[in-house]
C-alpha cells in the first residue's frame, strides 16, 4: 500500500484534476457514477464507490486506511447518490454516506450516515436534516466543459515548466560564472512563475459573481481555475508567503487587503475576499473558495474583520465572516453571524470565553520602521534556499554528465537513483544545519510577532519546504530516513515509530514514541 501511494506521487498522478482525475479513479477500480463531481484524489486501493451525482469537495481524505499502532486498518468507502462531502473532511475505512446526505467541511466520519441527514464534527454526529438549498433542477452536463476542464488542468501543470525556460536562458548566458548564473536564474524563474500566476488569477478571477453556477459552465470553470492557481502558488512561491510581501501579493491578485495584515499560505478566491486592517491569517487557511452539490458550484463573498484571527487550517465558508476582533482557532470553522470579539474553536465551532492580553503594540500591530526594515532583510534571505535548490539541480546534472562520460549513458541511468539520493541527503543535511544555525533549540516560551526569533524560524522553515522536502524528505514518509531526519532537527522519535509527516516546526518540543 505504501509503495502504491509513493508510485502515485512519483508519477505525478497526485496532481491530476478534471476529467483526468475521473479516468484515473476508474483505472484504479473506483466505481464512479454518472454526474459525479470529484475534486479530490481517489484511494490507490480503488475501494471507493461514488453514487450518481454525488459531490466531493477539495482536500477530502478518501485514502480509506489508517494506522493504529502496528495495525493497519483498510476499508471500503461508499458515498451515495446526490450526497455531498465538505472540504477537508476525512472518511475513515468503512464509512458509508447515504443518499442525499451532507457532511460538513472538516468533519471526521466513521460508520454510516443515514440518507438525507446532515452530519458535522470530529467525530461527526447528526446535526439535523440535509437542507443545503441548491437549485432544484440539476444542470445539464456538457462534453465541451469536460474537455475544457481537462485541457485547463494540463495547461496549469505546464506553468512551472514554462517559468523555468527564461531561467535556463539566463543560466546559459552566465555559464562562465556559474554561481552568479544560478542566482540570477533562480530569481528569473521565480518572477516568471509569479507573473504567470498573477495574470492567470486576474484573468480568471476577475468578475466572479456570488451565487450558484453550473459546474459545467463558465463561472464555475473560472472559479475552479482560480482556486487551482492559488493552490499551486502556495507551494511553488512558498517564500513569498508569511512575509511583508504577502499582503502586496494578495492585493495584486485582486484581494481587498487592509493595512498591517499578516497572512500565510491562504487559499482563497481573491476577488471574493476582504481582509480588514490588522487581521491575521495563519498557515493553510481556506477562505471562501467554493462549495459543490447537485451539479452546482457556489461561491460567495468572505470577510476577515479588523484585527481578527483565523488559525492554522481554519476555514471561512463562502458568505461567512470572521468578525472584528474575532478569533477562529486552529482546525476550526467560522460560524454564521458571529459577533464582534467572539471566539470559536472546533468543527462545528463552539463559542469560547476569551480575554485579550495587553501587549506592547510596537511588537504586534504597530512596529517601528527599524523593525520593519530588519524583518525585510531577514525575509530577503528566503531566496537563498531556492538558489541552493537550483544549484543542487545543476550540480546533480553535472554529476550525471561526468558519470555518463566515463561509463556511458546506460550505466549512468542505472546509477541515477544513487546520485539523486546523495543530492537529497545533502539537501536534508543543509536544512538541519540551517535550523540549528538560525533558531537553535526550541524551548517553551512566547515571542511577539515582531521579533527576530519569529523571522529566523520562518527562514529555517523555508529551507525545509523548498530544499529538503522536494529533494528527499517529501518522499520518505513512513521510512527510517524520515525518523532520522526529524531526530536531526531535535525531535525525539522512538524506535519503530511510523511517521509520514515532516511538518514539525518546533521539533525540539515533539516526542513520538520515545521515553521521557
Amino acid at each position: 500500500l505504501w509503495t502504491a501511494e509513493k508510485l502515485a506521487e512519483f508519477s505525478g498522478a497526485t496532481n491530476l484534476a478534471g476529467v483526468w482525475l475521473t479516468w484515473y479513479a476508474r483505472a484504479l477500480g473506483v466505481s464512479v457514477g454518472t454526474g459525479v463531481d470529484m475534486h479530490m484524489l481517489p484511494p490507490v486501493t480503488g475501494m471507493l464507490k461514488l453514487g450518481k451525482g454525488c459531490a466531493i469537495e477539495p482536500e477530502v481524505d478518501l485514502a480509506g486506511h489508517w494506522l493504529d499502532g502496528d495495525l493497519l486498518h483498510v476499508g471500503r468507502i461508499r458515498i451515495g447518490a446526490g450526497a455531498t462531502v465538505g472540504a477537508r473532511s476525512t472518511l475513515l475505512p468503512g464509512a458509508r454516506i447515504g443518499k442525499r446526505a451532507e457532511i460538513a467541511p472538516g468533519s471526521g466520519v466513521r460508520g454510516s450516515v443515514p440518507a438525507g441527514q446532515y452530519w458535522s464534527g470530529v467525530p461527526a454526529v447528526r446535526s439535523g436534516k440535509a437542507t443545503r438549498r441548491w437549485p432544484a433542477d440539476r444542470p445539464v452536463r456538457k462534453r465541451g466543459w469536460t474537455f475544457a476542464y481537462g485541457v485547463t488542468s494540463l495547461v496549469l501543470g505546464l506553468l512551472p515548466v514554462v517559468a523555468v525556460v527564461p531561467g535556463l536562458l539566463v543560466l546559459l548566458m552566465f555559464r562562465a560564472e556559474l554561481p552568479v548564473g544560478v542566482a540570477l536564474a533562480t530569481v528569473t524563474a521565480l518572477v516568471a512563475y509569479a507573473l504567470l500566476v498573477l495574470v492567470g488569477v486576474r484573468v480568471f478571477g476577475s468578475g466572479l459573481r456570488a451565487g450558484y453556477h453550473p459546474v459545467h459552465g463558465a463561472m464555475a470553470w473560472r472559479a475552479w481555475t482560480t482556486a487551482r492557481l492559488m493552490g499551486m502558488a502556495r507551494s511553488t512561491l512558498f517564500p513569498l508567503y508569511a512575509s511583508l510581501f504577502t499582503p502586496v501579493w494578495l492585493r495584486a491578485l485582486g484581494m481587498r487587503v487592509g493595512r498591517g495584515v499578516e497572512a500565510s499560505t491562504v487559499l482563497a478566491l481573491p476577488s471574493m475576499t476582504t481582509v480588514g486592517d490588522g487581521a491575521f491569517l495563519a498557515d493553510d487557511t481556506m477562505v471562501g473558495t467554493y462549495e459543490l452539490g447537485g451539479g452546482w458550484l457556489r461561491i460567495g463573498a468572505a470577510r476577515i474583520g479588523k484585527r481578527a484571527f483565523l488559525g492554522n487550517s481554519g476555514m471561512t465558508a463562502p458568505g461567512r465572516a470572521v468578525p472584528k476582533r474575532g478569533l477562529v482557532g486552529v482546525l476550526s470553522a467560522t460560524p454564521k453571524r458571529a459577533k464582534a470579539g467572539s471566539s470559536y474553536l472546533g468543527m462545528p465551532p463552539i463559542k469560547l470565553p476569551r480575554a485579550a492580553d495587553d501587549a506592547d503594540t510596537s511588537r504586534t500591530f504597530d512596529p517601528p520602521r527599524k523593525l520593519v526594515l530588519a524583518r525585510a532583510l531577514v525575509e530577503l534571505c528566503r531566496i537563498v534556499p531556492m538558489m541552493l535548490a537550483a544549484g543542487l539541480a545543476v550540480a546533480t546534472l553535472a554529476g550525471f554528465a561526468v558519470v555518463a562520460s566515463h561509463v556511458g549513458y546506460g550505466i549512468a541511468v542505472l546509477l541515477g537513483g544513487a546520485l539523486l539520493l546523495v543530492a537529497g541527503v545533502v539537501a536534508a543535511v543543509v536544512a538541519i544545519v540551517a535550523k540549528w544555525a538560525l533558531v537553535g533549540r526550541f524551548t517553551v516560551t512566547e515571542h511577539p510577532l515582531w521579533c527576530s526569533f519569529v523571522w529566523r524560524n520562518e527562514l529555517a522553515d523555508t529551507f525545509v519546504e523548498v530544499l529538503a522536502v522536494p529533494w528527499l524528505v517529501g518522499w520518505v514518509g513512513g521510512t527510517p530516513l524520515m525518523n532520522l531526519w526529524l531526530r536531526g532537527l531535535g525531535a525525539r522519535i522512538g524506535r519503530g515509530a511510523w511517521c509520514e509527516s515532516y511538518w514539525m516546526p518546533e521539533s525540539d518540543l515533539i516526542r513520538i514514541g520515545a521515553p521521557r
